[in-house]
């Protein structure tokens, strides 16, 4: 299935980009950093620029939809135990700001170092990292399941869901049950996890790899972890119970693909991606032999 990209969330609309850049340049600014310049990184549920020239990373989104003051603590104690986290900049003070309707987070801005695909073995052992790190932190978060349970409402509701055939609706309700459910009667360790730490969450850096996005931290497996990276990642987790590890795969190929199906998805090609990843599960259900009904 390769690595895994895109959250729930929805991108910014577009109309609300320039109020959002503002908002950054502006809260840096009353900050004592010199801003003349913002250049937009990333568009996703987070706005991310980098401003210029104090070489500031920052992460906008709408009040309404943030846990910025829970990712800023979660990065400050993971970063204090030297796990492979982004830090927060260090010249202003650490936490959310707020102005005209959106929530700002600045962070260091890391150079990228570039050099094609994360070796599987290095991504691997930063993601053990990470674990190491969280399962010291006694912080309460979501469970894993109450994401799939995010999911299962979307598929079950066809006005939020307007463009899912029926017999693809069917499959994704099965897969998100059974698979939510054969995961659960494993009753394997579970422990705070990152989430989604999909390669679009890991940098690359002189620092060695470091892990973004903290806000989708939950509870469960860690096999839940490890299915939203590439597949060969899981060779080189010490411990992975590989059939654990397929399910967990499956399950997140589910969650992924009912949220290209969400009438408010703003992914590009993301219902192209959506009919391909259903595809895939077919597949996927096929070769492992596992049976979604019942």
């Amino acid at each position: 299935m390769g690595a895994l990209k895109g959250g729930g969330q929805a991108t910014m609309q577009a109309s609300e980009v320039p109020r959002a850049v503002a908002a950054a340049m502006s809260i840096a600014s009353s900050l004592g950093l010199t801003v003349d310049d913002a250049i937009v990184l990333h568009d996703s549920n987070k706005l991310t620029l980098r401003l210029l020239p104090c070489d500031v990373l920052a992460r906008v989104a709408p009040v309404a939809q943030q846990v910025a003051q829970f990712e800023i603590e979660l990065a400050q104690r993971l970063a204090e135990s030297g796990s492979p986290v982004a830090a927060l900049e260090p010249r202003v003070e650490p936490r959310a700001y707020e102005r005209d309707g959106f929530v700002v987070t600045l962070w260091t801005y890391y150079e990228p170092v570039t050099h094609g695909e994360v070796p599987p073995a290095d991504y691997a052992h930063a993601l053990e990292q990470l674990h190491a790190g969280m399962r010291k932190l006694d912080v309460p978060t979501p469970h894993f399941t109450d994401r799939v349970e995010q999911a299962q409402q979307l598929v079950a509701s066809r006005d939020r869901t307007p463009e899912l055939a029926d017999a693809d609706r069917e499959l994704l309700g099965d897969t998100l049950r059974s698979m939510r459910r054969a995961i659960g009667e494993r009753g394997g360790a579970e422990q705070l996890l990152h989430g989604e730490p999909h390669p679009g969450n890991v940098l690359t850096t002189r620092n060695g790899l470091l892990f973004i996005d903290l806000e989708t931290c939950c509870r469960g497996p860690v096999e839940f972890d490890l299915a939203h990276a590439p597949e060969e990642v899981g060779e080189h987790y010490p411990g992975v119970n590989q059939e654990l590890l397929r399910e967990c795969r499956i399950l997140v190929l589910a969650m992924i693909t009912t949220w290209r199906w969400d009438q408010g998805d703003q992914l590009p090609n993301g219902r192209q991606l959506g009919t391909e990843w259903l595809s895939q599960i077919r597949a996927a259900l096929d070769r492992t032999g596992l049976d979604t009904h019942g």
